[in-house]
């Protein structure tokens, strides 16, 4: 087979720098992301640049020749973000993995774009800081993906997503122009927030090298964690409505419904059999009254034992590995459609009503986690292995679930990106006018619509 000029321009540029990638057997595995049901196109080439200039030596060269271009951090976008098309260039920057500087007393750190989350907040540990964004792949998924998808977590509901922790960023266009964004201050309003535009960009404005990031000090208290099982799904919508109501200095919250807890179980043997939700609940361990009072709000909304306190880390780690496991005993099921809707904390009892009411009606299995102190919701349609494509009813039953959450005051993703799975749904939530700014923005970095094409944009 000839080389493409494109191909053989890339190979003689960077092919002495870093890794370029042309055989078709090894494209394959940047066909697709984790969102196993977007079918990905095969690739002309992937690049692993180790520098910014690597980065900006291939987006001008993929300009130059018309290329599209494919942003790739860990490949662990459940959207499709990061799924390639035919005849494209994945840039992955899985290499470029240093952490250029960490300042402990201005709490202030500097990665390039393929440093792993986990990594990032053990070298935040070894100085008394954290890191705070925890998306469930913190320990593969890296910081430019989480910045592309203005990723969450299980700590969001106290310190924010992604875009709280960002100061600033560099970022390379469509052209191979360098830009850096922001500042590594606690103020900044020098012109537009470009920073906050490129967070939750998803690759489509350009490619991130590197954040300039904020860290927080790390408790020295262990958190008091706490624990309650429900009857019902809604009893547990309930307790996180009236935990977030009452005040108590929280630092995470997460939802687990029934069939989430019985696929573990099956699993792992861990005696959740007979529990239709459970409740994981972190308080700050400076505030010992807070744990008693989430306690309590849990029993009156109709926990079915007295919940479980605790301030043994170890113990916490336990209860916590629970929520982790739910993708991948999903997983264990069948394909999986995993969505990401969020409300009002207020509207959430209702919202879960909303997915148990589709997941009936069209007949699908679904499985729902959530981050329940922010209204983030997690419903994960499980649907057969041999399936080509999502079957009609899981997607109607999906679609009724964001017209439930956009009906309630909400959003149809909350952490995830729209990605290629909910680029239909876009304009219904933002309308016509949002649309056309948002068009306006991406023509003015992309003129030639080559970054990420397909993505969020319909």
């Amino acid at each position: 087979m000839s080389t493409s000029p494109f191909v053989a321009a890339l190979v003689d540029e960077l092919g002495g720098r870093c890794r370029v990638v042309t055989d078709g057997d090894l494209l394959t595995s940047y066909r697709q992301d984790m969102a196993t049901v977007v079918p990905g196109g095969m690739p002309a080439a992937a690049v692993l640049p180790r520098t910014t200039a690597d980065v900006a030596t291939a987006l001008r060269l993929a300009s130059s020749y018309g290329v599209p271009v494919v942003p790739r951090g860990a490949g662990t976008s459940l959207a499709g973000g990061a799924s390639a098309v035919d005849g494209c260039l994945v840039l992955s920057t899985e290499a470029m993995n240093a952490i250029r500087s960490l300042d402990p007393l201005d709490r202030v750190a500097v990665v390039e774009a393929g440093v792993v989350n986990a990594h990032l907040d053990r070298a935040a540990a070894e100085h008394g800081l954290m890191y705070a964004p925890d998306p469930s792949s913190f320990e593969i998924s890296t910081i430019g993906g989480n910045v592309a998808t203005n990723a969450g977590g299980l700590r969001c509901v106290k310190y924010g997503v992604t875009r709280q922790s960002v100061l600033g960023l560099e970022v390379v266009l469509a052209d191979g122009r360098v830009v850096e964004t922001g500042a590594a201050t606690t103020k900044n309003v020098a012109g537009y927030d470009l920073t906050g535009l490129l967070v939750g960009s998803e690759g489509t404005l350009g490619v991130i090298t590197a954040a300039t990031v904020r860290l927080h000090r790390r408790p020295v208290v262990p958190p008091a964690t706490i624990v309650a099982a429900f009857g019902s799904l809604e009893a547990a919508g309930a307790a996180v409505a009236q935990i977030v109501a009452a005040g108590p200095d929280v630092l995470l919250m997460e939802l687990l419904d029934g069939t989430t807890l019985r696929s573990i179980d099956t699993w792992k043997r861990m005696g959740l059999s007979g529990i239709e939700a459970m409740l994981v609940v972190q308080v700050d361990g400076r505030l010992p009254d807070d744990a008693a009072l989430v306690a309590t709000l849990c029993t009156a909304a109709g926990a079915v034992d007295e919940p479980a306190v605790s301030d043994d880390p170890a113990e916490a780690d336990e209860l916590l590995a629970i929520r982790r496991l739910a993708y991948p005993a999903a997983e264990r099921l069948g394909q999986c459609l995993v969505e990401d809707v969020g409300v009002p904390v207020s509207r959430l009892p209702e919202m879960i009503r909303r997915v148990e009411a589709a997941a009936a009606r069209h007949g699908v299995t679904v499985l729902t986690v959530a981050h329940a102190g922010d209204g983030n919701l997690h419903p994960t349609f499980v649907f057969d292995h041999g399936a080509t494509g999502i079957p009609d009813p899981v997607a109607a039953a999906a679609d009724e679930v964001f017209a439930a959450a956009l009906e309630l005051g909400g959003t149809i993703t909350g952490e995830h990106g729209v990605g290629i799975l909910k680029r239909d749904w876009l304009e219904r939530q933002v309308g016509p006018d949002a649309m056309a700014l948002q068009r306006a923005v991406k023509a003015a970095f992309d003129p030639l619509g080559l970054m990420n094409p397909g993505k969020v944009l319909a």
